[in-house]
C-alpha cells in the first residue's frame, strides 16, 4: 500500500483545511485508516482513526469537535477536515494504514502551519 497526502498549507488561526490521503492497492476497505501528526521536537501523536469499512471513528481529545475523519472506500481515500485551527495544530500530518496480519504503512506527510 502506498499513501500520498495532500491539502496541507498555511492557514490563519480559526481557519480550516481539508487533508486528503490517496491509497494504492486493493482491499482498501479492510484497512483501518488514521491520521497522526508530529510537531518539531515532539513525538508523533495520534489524531484520528476510522476503522475498516468506516464503522467507527475516534479522535484525540485535543481535536475532538474540531476535526472530522472520513473515508471514501470507492476512491480509496481518507480525509481529515480540520476546523477552528489553532497554532498548536501546526505539524506535519501523516496518513497511516493498518491491516491485521498484513502490515502498517505511512505516507510521506503534509505540512500544516497555523499562523497569522
Amino acid at each position: 500500500v502506498q499513501l500520498v497526502e495532500s491539502g496541507g498549507g498555511l492557514v490563519q488561526p480559526g481557519g480550516s483545511l481539508r487533508l486528503s490521503c490517496a491509497a494504492s492497492g486493493s482491499t482498501f476497505d479492510l484497512y483501518t485508516m488514521s491520521w497522526f501528526r508530529q510537531a518539531p521536537g515532539t513525538e508523533r501523536e495520534f489524531v484520528a482513526t476510522s476503522t475498516n469499512f468506516g464503522g467507527r471513528t475516534d479522535y484525540a481529545d485535543s481535536v475532538k469537535g474540531r476535526f472530522t475523519i472520513s473515508r471514501d472506500n470507492a476512491k480509496k481515500a481518507v480525509y481529515l477536515q480540520m476546523n477552528s485551527l489553532k497554532p498548536e495544530d501546526t505539524a506535519i500530518y501523516y496518513c497511516f494504514a493498518r491491516k491485521s496480519g498484513v502490515g502498517n504503512y505511512w505516507g510521506q506527510g503534509t505540512q500544516v502551519t497555523v499562523s497569522l
